[in-house]
């Protein structure tokens, strides 16, 4: 099947008016010219790698749109699987977390997330994209040590990170902006909200135990299965090479222009959020992805809670990117499938998985069509065609 007459992205360079040709769920050709006949006409719209997002916090919301209103698990997990292919995601980690205690509470049960994510192995073979899980190990949290280790040894964790969000350090370093956060979400005055903050700084800390054997314990698991290790919130050099000395080669959402100048010193990928790119900014007052992007400090675009800002933030990163739209798009195919070692897709290449995204990038962008593995799983009806996909 040929898609024909597309702005074909790249990994270095944009072929203005050409065709790939899909076999077997592969990229079988590619023209640098359109070629008549084709089963879909692209009229000039780009044609990308499907997007790789390593960090996607959907699947919780989707199984429970509300708190303690539960959707049957089916349901959460086909409504996932639509919103990350209108999105042009074809590979979804599903970022989850076990952490009773949290704020998301029952959501976050070692028995709810390891039934959620035993449904979503079930499922993958019926589902349109190809969904990986994403398990995120808070270190001050030593008792789901056994459960992501059991979920480990039964082969459904497919990359870990090493989270700590206690107060007054990563994320939440700046402590008077977390408390004035605190106060204005939960309709607490200031001293209420301080006196929160710090009871959750004492419950972390009383609850970590011995926190290097906690950290020594789960990079061991994770290096015996072969297992990608990424650190999250790093706010310091010494942080970022604590991490490192521990096996991880990603950092996730460095909150410092010094921690994301440290991570890419040492080696390591750097994942940023598309909602922070696409908005010019953090929620939460931390590292501005457009500016770690100017700086030479980005690798990877993450869809972290809202994966249609990946195309926007990817357009609008273009605008600045030395290599235009095809360095930006790397940011959301080719880096993030060497981050995590995916060799099979990512690029438009022959031989590689045909796993696509036609795209209309005016305004903010529009995802047309999504194919994975050769197969056109979404599409809008504006893209021609002589047959069906």
């Amino acid at each position: 099947m040929w898609l024909s007459d597309f702005r074909i992205v790249l990994e270095d360079r944009v072929i203005e008016r050409g065709s790939v040709r899909l076999q077997d769920g592969r990229i079988a050709e590619i023209a640098e010219r359109p070629v008549p006949g084709a089963a879909r006409e692209g009229d000039g719209l780009m044609l990308l790698p499907g997007f790789i997002d390593l960090h996607g916090d959907m699947i919780e919301r989707e199984v429970e749109p509300r708190p303690n209103v539960r959707m049957p698990m089916e349901l959460g997990l086909r409504d996932l699987d639509r919103r990350l292919k209108v999105a042009g995601v074809t590979t979804g980690f599903a970022a989850v977390s076990f952490h009773p205690g949290s704020a998301y509470g029952h959501m976050r049960s070692y028995d709810h997330t390891k039934a959620m994510l035993r449904a979503l192995q079930e499922m993958r073979p019926a589902l349109s994209v190809d969904h990986r899980v994403h398990a995120r190990f808070e270190v001050t949290f030593p008792n789901a040590l056994a459960v992501v280790e059991e979920l480990i040894a039964e082969g459904i964790v497919d990359l870990v990170s090493l989270t700590d969000h206690t107060p007054g350090q990563g994320q939440y370093r700046d402590l008077e902006r977390h408390i004035a956060t605190v106060a204005r979400n939960n309709g607490l005055t200031e001293d209420e909200a301080r006196a929160e903050v710090r009871r959750r700084i004492a419950q972390k800390t009383e609850g970590a135990g011995d926190l290097a054997a906690t950290l020594q314990r789960i990079a061991s698991v994770c290096a015996g299965r072969g297992i990608a290790i990424a650190s999250h919130d790093d706010d310091t050099p010494a942080k970022v090479a604590l991490m490192q000395g521990l096996g991880a080669s990603i950092s996730e959402f460095p909150v410092t222009p010094e921690a994301a100048e440290a991570a890419r010193a040492r080696g390591m990928f750097t994942v940023m959020g598309a909602p922070n790119a696409l908005r010019g900014e953090s929620y939460s007052g931390n590292l501005s992805a457009r500016e770690a992007h100017r700086q030479g400090r980005l690798d990877i675009l993450a869809a972290d809670y809202h994966p249609s800002a990946i195309l926007p933030a990817v357009l609008v990163l273009a605008q600045a990117d030395p290599d235009g739209i095809a360095g930006a798009a790397r940011l959301a195919t080719a880096n993030p499938a060497r981050a995590i070692g995916l060799q099979d897709r990512g690029r438009i290449a022959p031989g590689l998985r045909a796993d696509l995204v036609i795209a209309d990038p005016q305004g903010v962008g529009h995802v047309r069509a999504t194919f994975c593995n050769g197969r056109e799983v979404f599409a809008d009806g504006t893209v021609r065609g002589r047959v069906a996909a």
